[in-house]
């Protein structure tokens, strides 16, 4: 019965397709963007046991896994602590190249927060410091922290 199989050849079809959706962040998630939206703050929230700062906010912690604590605001300034530079374009990417992807360790956090360095590329280095830039029009969207720009 498997004979028609092994007079098959195998087919190989490359391609692409797209794959739109969409999907709810959750309530720390949406606290979290909704501030970034409507008041141009960065949330973050400690953990009650260990006391660790988390930017982009978590439901648990990380480390003790419990539910987490107390929500605190951050400022918009901290210190880069590793980056990577983008040089070639690609759709889905969130800027025009050049531009750096970096881990920003904000002040009063204990945990980086990735996003965008367009600016300024001959300068960066790890611990350089950067402030965030806030779009004008904001959807609640990670992107509405433009990107950051070296001090």
């Amino acid at each position: 019965m498997a004979d028609w199989l092994e007079q098959t050849e195998d087919l190989t079809l490359k391609g692409q397709i797209a794959v739109p959706y969409t999907w709810w962040v959750g309530e720390v998630g949406s606290r979290f963007l909704i501030a970034l939206r409507d008041e141009g703050k960065i949330l973050g929230n400690r953990c009650p046991d260990c006391r660790t700062v988390y930017v982009p906010p978590r439901r648990n912690c990380g480390r003790c896994f419990v539910d987490m604590g107390e929500w605190v605001e951050l400022p918009d300034e901290g210190v880069v602590t590793a980056h990577t530079m983008v040089r070639y374009e690609y759709g889905l990417q969130p800027a025009r190249p050049p531009f750096a992807y970096a881990v920003i360790k904000l002040d009063g956090a204990d945990v980086g927060l990735v996003h965008l360095i367009t600016k300024d590329l001959e300068r960066l280095k790890n611990g350089a410091r950067v402030k965030a830039v806030f779009k004008e029009d904001r959807s609640g969207h990670i992107l509405d922290i433009d990107s950051f720009r070296l001090l």
